[in-house]
């Protein structure tokens, strides 16, 4: 008689559902259910989109919740630019529903990176579309437009970023200072399906640029609204909001020192460098019960094993 005819639950099938739910969880973070867009990731076959399997891109990306964090460093650096700030906060939805925004930019970053050729270009013409409506004046009096490509390359670095060092932290420490140069250069190539013609192409390029628009960022009540909001409302579900949390403290922790500074962002700081071993912990988990996701169906379409995302 098996377990199922004594009124035992079959472990194995039990297991597989609480994985599966799991794996339901940590998507949601990059692919928003009910969100009317659906990227079929398996096909066609073949078509390696715009960064193909053996870009150091589709590692980076390959895990949701490390780019969540990644996500939400971008945005910290993002929102402490004014013309930006005003932007994000005047013309899109984040501060009525600061999740449902960051889960549909996880979609277009999901679908720009992993999706085919056709989808992927689909998806950066959406966003230019979105970006030409946006434009307004700072309260400080400077005019601003979202598809400025000044702006843009300061939206699309801090994007990239966040992810790379999102990934070095929790993911993979060993990713050589070769692969991350090459990293940002297929950014850089990337980019321009976006209308960016010009990004920092290395490591060092990067530092220097953060170092140039060091200048020009600020302190601003909207990024303690931000963090307030996005603390508050579950991404993953409510009784998550523990972890979710956790990792919007590990977004903060990912900031460069003067940056946490400047944003008046350093209190806490020991206690969030203390924590880094539980936010390696449920980036793992993310890791190991994430079997069906896009990073993973964009590696069937091109007929290989989804584990070289992790070489």
């Amino acid at each position: 008689m098996t377990n199922q005819h004594r009124g035992i639950p079959d472990r194995v099938s039990f297991l597989d559902v609480v994985l599966a739910r799991l794996e339901a969880i940590f998507m949601s973070v990059t692919e928003p259910p009910y969100c009317g867009q659906h990227i079929n990731y398996l096909e066609p076959a073949g078509d390696p989109g715009i960064f193909g399997p053996t870009s150091v891109t589709w590692r980076v990306l390959s895990n949701p919740v490390s780019v969540f964090i990644g996500g939400i460093t971008a945005v910290l650096f993002e929102l402490a630019e004014p013309s930006v700030r005003s932007g994000v906060w005047e013309h899109t939805s984040f501060r009525k529903d600061p999740i449902g925004r960051m889960q549909r930019t996880g979609l277009a970053a999901m679908a720009f990176t992993y999706g085919c050729r056709r989808d992927a270009e689909a998806a950066t013409s959406r966003v230019r579309r979105l970006h030409e409506r946006v434009k307004g004046i700072t309260p400080d009096g400077q005019p601003y437009q979202a598809n400025d490509p000044e702006l843009l390359t300061w939206v699309y670095l801090t994007a990239g970023y966040g992810f790379l060092n999102a990934y070095l932290r929790y993911v993979n420490p060993h990713l050589t200072q070769a692969e991350q140069d090459r990293y940002y250069a297929e950014s850089l190539n990337a980019c321009r399906y976006y209308g960016v013609d010009w990004m920092p192409g290395s490591v060092d390029e990067v530092g220097e640029y953060l170092e140039r628009m060091r200048s020009r960022l600020r302190h601003h009540e909207i990024l303690e609204e931000f963090l307030r909001l996005v603390s508050n409302a579950p991404v993953l579900s409510a009784a998550a909001l523990p972890i979710q949390r956790l990792l919007i403290q590990a977004a903060i922790d990912l900031l460069p020192s003067w940056a946490r500074e400047l944003l008046q962002l350093e209190k806490g700081q020991l206690m969030r460098v203390a924590m880094r071993p539980l936010v390696r912990a449920a980036v793992g988990l993310a890791g190991r019960v994430i079997r069906n996701g896009p990073a993973q169906r964009a590696c069937l379409r091109m007929g290989l094993s989804p584990s070289r995302l992790s070489n």
